[in-house]
């Protein structure tokens, strides 16, 4: 899924796509320990897009960070002036 469809997403399907990417690089893992993974570069994949929905989560955070930081200082400019 490439990140402009994942920047698309609400915060919960977000997590919910978090959560079924982890427990797909799980059992991906558990089949390349027994040597039953079809194709390696799939576990690579998956680890490349949990990275990816991270990263968006950590970019809203930080934007609703500067927002909330920039309209608590636009209101303390106000009560100065």
């Amino acid at each position: 899924m490439l990140a402009e469809e994942l920047r698309g997403m609400a915060e919960g399907e977000l997590d919910n796509r978090l959560r079924d990417l982890r427990e797909q690089a799980f059992k991906l893992r558990f089949q390349k320990t027994t040597g039953q993974v079809e194709s390696a570069a799939t576990l690579s994949k998956v680890r490349r897009e949990i990275a990816r929905v991270l990263t968006i989560r950590r970019e809203r955070e930080i934007g609703r960070a500067a927002a909330k930081h920039s309209s608590g200082h636009d209101q303390a400019q106000e009560a100065q002036s």
